[in-house]
């Protein structure tokens, strides 16, 4: 056990200076000396020097509507480009200064706005570049007068992109084998300059007028319906769509493909459309039920109507993220919103689900109110995976998203513990700095302080609050303080015409100041937004008196900084009372008086509060003894709570194993699957550790889980908890090769490969039946077979992580290169296939020798700020215990900080 807590505990701190050191790498490539300077000015090929040095455009030239034609050619794999922008100028200026990458400007010509019909030929524009800041500047032959409009046009092409961003191509093959070219966009943050010269920042809002030349057998979509379609000379469709409302660059879309559709039509009129390769259209019937349910729900808890006609959601074949939030065209990853019931487990629906109801959130928030700068991107991501959890516990409540929601703060903690964390507003200039943005501490601890907030407000003040930011900044961009203003006019309970019982909740939670306005909501709400970390809370009993202290919680670090406190909104039950209490800790320390004989207490109810709770004296042991007596006294939340919170601990050097161990012993009488999907979650970290080191045989470790195990049905039946715990204890039983389980499994897959493939087994344990089928040569090479035919990414996914299984190192070779060729399996899979292939033991070293050798190719497939790069990294070197492999961790990052 000792053995154990120390391996763990060199794990963490091995990954809290793996991730430091990255982040300096990253920062690195950056480039901190093309941000502000003389360095900055660059002369272009004419030998002029650029006429700006900042990353960030100026505002002098404003751009009002862009008319787009855009014509890809999915043979030669080109496109070519014709754009008008209206543009309004602010100041006297000679330059217009836009963002361009990677893109052949032919023309560029200066048209007043009011001589747009008349004969005149327009003034030619030249062009300066700035590379570096992926600029360009369009310089005129005078002086552009402050209050004018012209029109800027200008001619372009370029390489449809080989990777993720940008206008990129993407393939697909069908179900007789014929590869299949489909052109599609994805903008975010920093890539529409990639597809047309723009002003590519947030705040730069305009209205869109796209038209797309297409080949007769494709389709073209974008943000808005199509009004025309024209047919040209040589048999070309020129498809012309309705202007966009105002809006960011980065949210406009465009696809040309060959894929077919379903429909429906919410209540409203919205016509809601999804649309997948022909030979997945089956797929697409789920995802229309949820779009349809979950865009009703959004337009009547915003209380404002969707404003666009119609709403489409695309399966991308080839697509890095999860999904992509465009306006009125949301892009997906097809195992994001494809469900197939033959192979899709309880999971997989879960996942679709939410993702669904992400994309949809960021409708309002996102698209209609956009953050002013990506500093504060967690005003569109935080509160969309907030969002996740509103609308599907009110129109999927059997999906029991308020369980998972757990695992989002669990992870954000988990993040946020790291030395190497950053607050969730933080500076951003550089392209690849604005990319990093986009992490977990963005998205999960973002929605985590939202749902504390709207804890501490109550459901109805917190819904009245977003609806007045929504309103007040519709159609434009916002920044932090703009939403805790709009929280802090929180009218009076007579007012807002609520239940009586919602009054002393808002009069509690703040001070009011003489206009009658919530005066304290943006000073704290600023101590969880503007630093860094989770606040450890330590309580400590005194007779009645609770003396109560908080500091920064860091893995492998005691931090004693008077710099960081919280402004934290504790909540708390005791023996005495199962009235939720209250309590805002605004200073490092502070006391509670108790009233009544109180046995114990417990903070941090139902895990609605971000922060950690370190029960000092032998508060963790009067919890043990409650616990093992009768362990209803606390709810299925509050139990995960104390679980989650006594492993912290031990990962910070601040309580025992054998303290948390102890916790964990009355699990066998535990009868919630979500407190014991999270203790299965520790016995699993604990077997693949000692499994590395070849400490101990820890199958006896099974013996808390073994009854749990056998009443396991190998089904799809039961709730979505039920089905969750099934397939997580029978794929870790298996792993850990149980008898029982092992033969049920083989004899499943026996079965089903017998039938060629097509006997449907329970989605919920394919997973597991296909490890155990990998473990033979023949069985591996079957399922690489059907994995190169199924037609559903969800049997894939589980068919591919099999395959990652297998002890042969030969084989797992054989999956790298697969994945570095990007046919069999697709370069969008490669950063989870080297994930997956690292957490076995034998192809641990595998993956980072791999990862270390092939670094740069590894770059020219995905982006260093990438999620992809962050999880190759993360995923092959997470998992060491020891500190030789630190330090081989840590060499091969200082080598790559020292090449630049």
């Amino acid at each position: 056990m000792h053995a154990f807590a120390m391996a763990s505990h060199c794990r963490i701190c091995s990954l809290v200076l793996v991730l430091q050191l990255l982040h300096i790498y990253s920062l690195g490539i950056c480039g901190f000396k093309h941000q502000t300077g003389k360095d900055n000015v660059t002369s272009p090929t004419n030998g002029k020097l650029f006429p700006w040095n900042k990353m960030r455009l100026p505002d002098m030239v404003v751009p009002i509507q862009y008319d787009l034609c855009v014509h890809p050619n999915l043979t030669t794999v080109h496109f070519t480009g014709l754009e008008r922008i209206e543009i309004f100028v602010r100041e006297n200026t000679r330059f217009i200064i836009l963002h361009s990458k990677g893109l052949e400007i032919t023309s560029a010509v200066l048209l007043p706005k009011d001589d747009l019909g008349s004969s005149k030929p327009g003034k030619q524009l030249q062009v300066l570049e700035h590379p570096a800041h992926e600029q360009i500047a369009l310089q005129a032959p005078e002086v552009l007068t402050a209050g004018q409009r012209f029109l800027v046009v200008i001619e372009f092409h370029a390489r449809l992109a080989d990777g993720f961003d940008g206008f990129y191509k993407s393939t697909y093959k069908t179900r007789d084998g014929e590869t299949r070219i489909i052109a599609t966009t994805d903008f975010e943050p920093t890539s529409a300059r990639m597809a047309f010269p723009c002003f590519d920042e947030p705040s730069f809002k305009a209205n869109f007028a796209i038209t797309i030349r297409r080949e007769r057998k494709h389709i073209a979509l974008s943000n808005m319906p199509k009004i025309k379609t024209i047919e040209l000379e040589g048999g070309l469709l020129e498809d012309h769509f309705d202007v966009t409302v105002k809006m960011s660059t980065y949210l406009v879309a465009y696809i040309v493909c060959d894929f077919k559709s379903v429909q429906a039509t919410t209540s409203s009129g919205i016509k809601v459309s999804i649309y997948a390769s022909p030979d997945k259209w089956s797929q697409t019937h789920y995802a229309l039920e949820a779009a349809v349910k979950l865009l009703e729900f959004y337009e009547k808890y915003f209380d404002i109507s969707f404003p666009l006609p119609k709403l489409d959601l695309v399966a991308i074949p080839d697509f890095q993220s999860g999904a992509m939030e465009n306006w009125g065209l949301i892009t997906y990853r097809e195992t994001s919103l494809l469900y197939d019931p033959k192979t899709s487990s309880a999971f997989d629906k879960l996942w679709v689900t939410k993702v669904i109801g992400h994309e949809l959130a960021h409708q309002w928030f996102g698209n209609l109110v956009t953050m002013e700068w990506w500093n504060d991107i967690w005003l569109n991501e935080g509160f969309a995976r907030f969002m996740e959890l509103v609308s599907v516990s009110a129109t999927y409540s059997e999906l029991q998203i308020e369980d998972y929601f757990l695992n989002v703060c669990f992870g954000a903690i988990a993040r946020d513990s790291l030395n190497s964390s950053h607050p969730i507003s933080n500076p951003a200039e550089t392209p690849t700095q604005i990319k990093e943005m986009f992490d977990t501490v963005s998205y999960d601890k973002g929605a985590c302080i939202l749902k504390m907030l709207q804890d501490f407000l109550s459901e109805a003040v917190f819904q009245k609050g977003i609806i007045h930011y929504l309103k007040k900044y519709s159609y434009r961009n916002a920044k932090n303080n703009d939403l805790w203003n709009s929280m802090a006019n929180c009218p009076t309970p007579a007012e807002k015409g609520l239940r009586r019982d919602f009054g002393p909740i808002c009069l509690w939670s703040f001070q009011f100041s003489r206009t009658g306005k919530l005066t304290e909501i943006e000073e704290m709400m600023n101590t969880w937004t503007f630093q860094k970390g989770i606040p450890l809370v330590l309580v400590k009993f005194e007779g009645n008196t609770l003396r109560l202290r908080q500091e920064l919680f860091l893995y492998c670090i005691f931090s004693l900084s008077p710099r960081y406190f919280w402004h934290i909104p504790l909540t708390y039950i005791t023996s005495s009372s199962n009235t939720v209490h209250r309590h805002i800790l605004k200073t490092k320390t502070d006391t509670l008086e108790l009233e009544g004989e109180v046995a114990w207490v417990k903070f941090n109810v139902d895990m609605n509060g971000y922060y950690t709770v370190h029960y000092e004296g032998n508060g963790w042991d009067n919890i043990i003894k409650l616990l093992d007596q009768n362990h209803t006294l606390f709810s299925h939340k509050d139990r995960v709570n104390l679980i989650h919170n006594a492993f912290q601990l031990v990962s910070a050097g601040r309580l025992s194993l054998d303290t948390a161990l102890d916790l964990t012993r009355y699990l066998r009488h535990e009868s919630s699957n979500v407190v014991l999907l999270q203790g299965l979650g520790y016995l699993e970290m604990f077997y693949h550790m000692m499994e590395r080191r070849n400490i101990s045989d820890v199958t006896e470790n099974l013996k808390h889980f073994k009854l749990v195990i056998d009443r396991q049905m190998w089904s799809d039946e039961g709730s979505v908890s039920d089905r969750m715990l099934r397939s997580d204890l029978l794929g870790l039983a298996c792993d850990l090769q149980y008898p029982p389980c092992i033969q049920k499994a083989d004899k499943l897959f026996s079965k089903w490969m017998g039938s060629g493939g097509t006997l449907n087994l329970p989605a919920d344990v394919l997973k597991t039946v296909y490890s155990v089928g990998a473990q033979t040569i023949a069985g591996w090479n079957y399922l690489l077979k059907q994995y190169s035919l199924s037609m559903s990414g969800a049997e894939k996914n589980k068919i591919l992580y099999a395959l990652t299984t297998s002890r042969d190192s030969e084989k797992l070779t054989k999956l790298i290169e697969l994945g570095m060729e990007g046919e069999v399996i697709k370069t969008q899979d490669l950063a989870a296939l080297l994930h997956a292939i690292a957490r076995n033991p034998e192809g641990q070293g595998l993956a980072w020798n791999f990862v270390r050798k092939n670094w740069n190719k590894l770059l020219k497939k995905f982006e260093l700020a990438s999620f992809s790069i962050r999880t190759i990294i993360v995923g092959t070197t997470s998992r060491f215990s020891s500190k030789d492999k630190l330090e081989e961790v840590c060499d091969f990052l200082l080598i790559l900080i020292g090449n630049l």
